[in-house]
């Protein structure tokens, strides 16, 4: 007889009769592929999110990020300027079309580190092939202001990856709001989900016209299938936006009930949380790499997900020995070491909080 208590895990999708009424909607439209209202919907309430002008709904953030290259022509003349401190999907876009890839360590934030970036980008000699990855990790939105001046001093596109960072905001403005384009996440684990999918943010008109065509296998507008380029089959369904939509009506209470699991987690890790705008993710970063792995055992112990920071990418296997080059890393490294996700669940319930205080208590 298993007599392990309930799983909490460390960022499970939040949904309940909202998001049946809307996919119910969505079937009662007759639009069920691809294509119709609630995607149309979706992508321009996305594009109000982000100030932006634009929005292009599609199957994940990798698949945007894919896209925006694609429109731009990366390939191996191409050089991508990127943290190391990141998921991989912010770099494997670019490293499939075969560019050049630099990556740059993080400040204490967690973020971008400028003066590493102000150093990569002194070194740049094609700007007009050149691209920067901003990434604004656990909700936590990096410097706009000095990297979009760095970015802007040389002409090189600044693209950002804000995937984790729905509803945070940089001195006002929103995640997602400055650069080329940008791209968020609607993975099941994310602020807010639509199971999996994604979402290019631009004012590009160009783009976001090419990008759409792009995603939809880059059908030219003549009745037979007829195609100048070769696409993708990228595109968000319709339920899934149907979804998406019933989630961001509910983004203010996801954010105040995200904002009060940090505020718990700060009580026992005074100074020790990684700042965050929209509190994805409450991350702690521990005296010592020994108490990171024995706080993360206890809770494993008790059956409740946490999780190691990002893994650096100058770190992971796949990079090595390839000659990727990494501007410091030592920071990045430190905090993957020291530092541990927390369970932030929307759905979070006083006896989950209970749980989590027993094992954070224990000695």
């Amino acid at each position: 007889m298993n007599t392990q208590p309930p799983r909490i895990f460390l960022s499970p999708p939040w949904v309940g009769q909202e998001e049946r009424d809307a996919v119910q909607a969505a079937f009662d439209s007759g639009y069920v592929a691809p294509c119709g209202p609630q995607v149309e919907a979706f992508e321009q309430a996305l594009a109000r999110q982000a100030g932006r002008r634009f929005g292009v709904a599609v199957s994940s953030g990798t698949a945007a990020l894919d896209l925006i290259f694609a429109h731009l022509g990366v390939d191996e003349t191409w050089t991508v300027i990127a943290p190391t401190l990141t998921f991989i999907a912010t770099v494997g876009p670019a490293w499939h079309r075969g560019a050049q890839l630099v990556l740059v360590d993080c400040d204490r934030t967690g973020t971008l580190d400028c003066d590493h970036l102000d150093f990569a980008l002194s070194r740049v000699y094609d700007p007009e092939h050149t691209v920067v990855i901003g990434v604004d990790l656990y909700g936590q939105c990096c410097d706009y202001a000095r990297i979009v001046r760095m970015c802007e001093k040389i002409g090189v596109k600044l693209v950002m990856d804000s995937a984790e960072a729905v509803g945070a905001t940089y001195e006002g403005q929103p995640a997602g709001s400055v650069g080329f384009a940008a791209i968020y996440s609607f993975n099941g684990n994310k602020i807010l989900t639509t199971s999996g999918g994604g979402v290019l943010v631009t004012d590009s008109p160009e783009l976001a016209e090419h990008a759409r065509k792009l995603s939809q296998q880059a059908r030219e507008p003549v009745p037979w299938y007829e195609h100048c380029e070769v696409g993708y089959n990228y595109r968000l369904s319709n339920i899934l936006a149907a979804i998406g939509l019933a989630q961001l009506a509910k983004l203010p209470q996801i954010l105040r009930k995200r904002a009060e699991n940090a505020a718990f987690y700060s009580g026992f890790f005074p100074g020790r949380l990684l700042p965050t705008s929209n509190h994805w993710l409450s991350v702690a970063i521990l005296d010592t790499p020994e108490e990171a792995q024995e706080l993360a055992k206890r809770f494993a112990a008790a059956n409740i997900e946490t999780r190691p920071v990002w893994k650096p990418l100058h770190l992971q296997p796949v990079f090595d020995g390839v000659g990727i080059p990494c501007l410091g890393g030592e920071v990045a490294e430190d905090l993957f070491r020291r530092g541990i996700c927390l369970p932030s669940g929307t759905g979070l319930s006083a006896d989950d909080f209970a749980r989590i205080r027993s094992v954070i208590e224990a000695k």
